[in-house]
């Protein structure tokens, strides 16, 4: 059975205390055993140095060691730091401090032990009495260490004791902390797992209450976007759906009764008939090609063979398609371009398809005795592009929908217009792939305000 995250964490926790107070003891004998006794062997090879040129001078007066054998008194007097004449007392020397005058000792030139502590030998911190060019004895300071060697073990076994208690009490101050740090954790792990289970099973009202602004309080919140994200998809999914099925149902329902009436006779084959038919195969047909063009816009399959065009020149073709269609519609079709080129980077298909979709959408959902307007103008590195109409016009709160899949605003765009209420989920696809930007506002005549912006193409 593998661990879980409660008991990884927990470990995890543990050990890292563990090492630390671990690292931390050796640490410490180290540097007691190198760092601190190295400094004190300097401070005794310099108290040594420091003596040195009296016991010399000594020696050099007496022509032997006879006489200093014989005067403990003198040998204790040597050890005392000089002082000038006048000058106040200084503290003694940092050796001295640590035992140092007790550690000293005066050997002759056979290292025998003249006065001075009796267990120091040539191994000993050691210097030469040189005079006249002889070594005639040695100053010896018995080391720091070896002072300490009989008190060392009880000093090393108490700071173990203490160590090892530190330690241990350290150890479970963090097991504590652990358990708690990792079962607040897990249950707020358990509640995201509980939720994404919930999700992936289908319940996108599943939401998280995000707590505190921590990271997995950024990942609840995430986790609640995404399940907006999905229970949106799924709301837009089931719309598309029932949408579909209402748009092909009409056409198909009007085509079924027309040839169930010519077969049995009820109507005749006549060139109307006949119209009436191709019409309604006709609105089928669009609606297909419309649905393709969306879900090839959608994953972004559609093809796009960008070059430089101008704008203006494209606009004015869409614009003298489509102006007998408004005349016959009653409907007045005007614009107003900036002169000069408007040059731009983009697919002249796909803008053709984009601008006749925006028209013909003003064609269908315009009252009759209106007017259409298209301005297309250039400025801070933009071309933008309005094309408004008269009434009826369009609520705010439908405005902002109007570039979904299947919507119509249906108290004045209604069905009876014939569209099939993808024009404009195309023309935003198509305009989002040319890095622009659509929307959708009240217009000045009364009606729909359709503003489209491209990027220029410089100059």
């Amino acid at each position: 059975m593998r661990p879980g995250i409660t008991a990884k964490l927990f470990l995890a926790i543990l050990a890292a205390c563990a090492f630390v107070v671990l690292v931390y003891g050796v640490a410490a004998q180290i540097f007691l055993r190198s760092t601190f006794v190295e400094y004190l062997a300097e401070q005794d090879a310099a108290r040594v140095a420091e003596l040195m040129p009296r016991v010399e001078a000594g020696y050099a007066r007496a022509g032997s060691w006879d006489q200093v054998r014989a005067n403990r008194d003198g040998w204790i007097a040597l050890l005392q730091p000089e002082r000038a004449p006048g000058q106040p007392p200084r503290a003694p020397p940092v050796s001295d401090q640590t035992g140092g005058v007790f550690r000293l000792a005066l050997l002759d030139r056979d290292y025998e032990v003249i006065l001075g502590n009796p267990d120091a030998g040539r191994d000993d911190v050691i210097e030469p009495v040189v005079v006249d060019g002889e070594t005639v004895g040695w100053m010896a300071i018995v080391s720091f260490e070896k002072v300490l060697a009989s008190a060392e073990s009880r000093f090393f076994s108490a700071q173990l004791r203490a160590w090892w208690l530190i330690g241990t009490a350290s150890v479970l101050v963090a097991a504590l902390l652990g358990w708690l740090l990792s079962r607040t954790l897990l249950r707020r792990l358990r509640g995201l797992a509980g939720a994404t289970h919930r999700l992936a099973a289908g319940d996108y009202a599943t939401r998280i209450d995000a707590g505190s602004p921590d990271e997995i309080g950024q990942l609840a919140r995430d986790f609640n976007q995404l399940a907006h994200a999905l229970e949106h998809n799924e709301r837009a999914r089931r719309s598309f759906m029932a949408d579909i099925s209402h748009e092909l149902r009409t056409p198909l329902a009007v085509l079924r009764a027309e040839l169930e009436a010519l077969q049995d006779g009820i109507r005749p084959m006549t060139p109307e008939s006949l119209s009436s038919l191709h019409q309604q195969v006709g609105q089928l047909g669009q609606l297909i090609e419309d649905l393709h063009d969306l879900s090839l816009t959608d994953i972004g399959a559609l093809a796009y063979r960008r070059a430089p065009i101008d704008l203006a020149v494209v606009l004015d073709t869409v614009l003298d398609g489509m102006r007998a269609r408004f005349a016959a519609a009653g409907l007045a079709l005007r614009a107003r371009l900036t002169p000069g080129p408007l040059l731009m980077t983009g697919d002249e298909r796909r803008l053709q398809q984009l601008l006749a979709n925006l028209l013909e959408n003003a064609l269908r959902y315009t009252d009759a005795g209106g007017e259409v307007m298209v301005t297309c103008t250039r400025g801070h590195g933009v071309l933008r592009i309005v094309v408004e109409d008269s009434a009826p016009v369009v609520e705010a709160d439908k405005r902002a929908r109007l570039f979904e899949r299947f919507y119509r605003a249906d108290a004045s765009r209604n069905r009876a217009s014939g569209g099939s209420g993808l024009g404009l989920a195309i023309c935003r696809n198509i305009v989002e792939a040319h890095e622009g930007d659509i929307v959708a506002e009240a217009s000045s005549l009364g009606g729909l305000r359709i503003v489209l912006t491209l990027p220029a193409l410089e100059d």
